[in-house]
């Protein structure tokens, strides 16, 4: 055997056993026996009164994952914010749904004897930059930090997507989000006009020495391709606010939970969820005869700025 097929074939053994151990390790990290496992928080830093669970809706995006959680971590540490980061991943078979995986993640974090006091819908894409965002407790009422004329995609008024922070009461105050939104896009109009119905006056940042193009990184994999169809009757329904179904109507699982350290220093939380599907109420959380090659542009528009009322 020559020297650069011996060469040819270590290599391949190397990168066989690199492959195989990575895939191990995140498995570890997803999938556990069941058991709660809080034991890496995050210590209270001094005259810290409040603490936030940032919440991440998530599925598949495990290069993503890689980097938000230190990024953030460091950020937030640099503020002095007592926080926990909180991956909701959902694990079952039905079309991604973020606004429930939200819900499931604030019913969690907001729970036991370390309970936060106010959470952060945070997308796992969305990088913020510029320290004059501050991540503290909203008093107020719902920050929106990821605001329309920050945002490096989104500029629409009613826009609340990408990064919001809100307390606890009001989130329950509101009923949380709507469990309606299957595939992607509109739920968060629908929870923009619960805010506002429910009385709650949304805040933005101003005077900040950044704009749409260095506040925040954007770092969505354009290969992957997001979940655009619509079918059954979800184009009418998902217009309209919903007033049946919220944090008091979700039905999942809590199959299991994992913390564990990502880049050796940032704690993390995952959280393995299963959503359950009322198919009478909502059908569209399957497609079926459906695929993505098949959605129009019509379906990728009532995504960006749709509006619900």
């Amino acid at each position: 055997m020559s020297r650069s097929l011996l060469k040819s074939c270590e290599l391949l053994i190397v990168l066989t056993v690199t492959t195989f151990f990575f895939s191990w390790c995140l498995l570890i990290a997803f999938e556990t026996d069941g058991k709660s496992t809080r034991n890496l928080v995050q210590r209270r830093p001094k005259n810290s009164l409040y603490k936030l669970g940032v919440i991440v809706p998530f599925r598949d995006r495990f290069d993503e994952l890689l980097e938000f959680v230190p990024h953030l971590q460091m950020f937030l540490n640099n503020q002095s914010v007592w926080h926990q980061i909180y991956i909701v991943n959902q694990i079952d078979d039905y079309r991604f749904n973020r606004a429930s995986l939200i819900n499931a993640g604030f019913l969690f974090a907001t729970s036991g004897s370390e309970s936060c006091d106010y959470i952060a819908m945070h997308d796992v894409d969305l990088l913020p930059l510029n320290q004059q965002l501050r991540y503290s407790f909203p008093a107020a009422g719902p920050l929106h930090l990821a605001a329309p004329h920050l945002h490096p995609k989104y500029h629409y008024k009613t826009f609340v997507g990408g990064i919001l922070l809100i307390s606890k009461d009001h989130f329950i105050q509101v009923n949380g989000m709507s469990n309606k939104y299957w595939g992607w896009g509109l739920e968060d109009d629908e929870f923009y006009v619960r805010l506002k119905q429910g009385g709650l006056t949304i805040h933005r940042p101003g005077n900040l020495s950044t704009g749409i193009n260095n506040t925040f990184r954007h770092f969505h994999n354009p290969r992957r391709k997001r979940d655009y169809l619509k079918c059954f009757n979800q184009r009418e329904s998902t217009r309209k606010r919903d007033r049946i179904t919220g944090l008091n109507t979700l039905q999942y699982s809590l199959v299991s939970t994992r913390s564990f350290l990502v880049d050796h220093s940032a704690p993390v939380t995952v959280l393995n969820v299963r959503l359950s599907c009322d198919e009478k109420l909502t059908p569209w959380c399957k497609c079926p005869g459906k695929k993505p090659s098949l959605q129009t542009n019509k379906d990728k528009n009532e995504g960006k700025s749709g509006k619900v009322s």
